[in-house]
């Protein structure tokens, strides 16, 4: 199984940052997974962002339910992550991961993709 990362990695202020993760190995149509965001700002610990599950149910980090959105498309085995009003603070490696249900181990995850939010 493999994960892997995509999208800008540089993302300016205000705006939304788009990434993409492309899962080989695995069918996210699978009832047995959660796929997941995970980032880590420089300096910081990981903090989870929020996951979505086989029949396409979200689920967020209290923290940045207002700002992101977590997405599935099985036709390209991808899931995807927008995270709107963009600051400074939102500089982090981006990383997806696949966590089994209960309980929700991680197994699996991409190599990380680097964003940064500058003017």
């Amino acid at each position: 199984v493999q994960l892997q990362e995509s999208g800008p990695g540089l993302v300016k202020p205000s705006q939304t940052l788009s990434l993409s993760c492309t899962v080989s190995g695995a069918a996210i149509a699978s009832n047995l997974y959660y796929w997941n965001w995970i980032r880590q700002p420089p300096g910081k610990g990981l903090e989870w962002m929020g996951a979505i599950d086989y029949s396409d149910s979200p689920y967020y980090s209290p923290s940045l339910k207002s700002r992101a959105s977590i997405a599935r498309d099985p036709s390209k085995n991808q899931f995807t992550l927008q995270l709107n009003s963009v600051t400074p603070e939102d500089t982090a490696v981006y990383y997806c991961v696949r966590t089994g249900l209960a309980p929700p181990t991680a197994d699996y995850w991409g190599q990380g993709t680097q964003v940064t939010v500058s003017s």
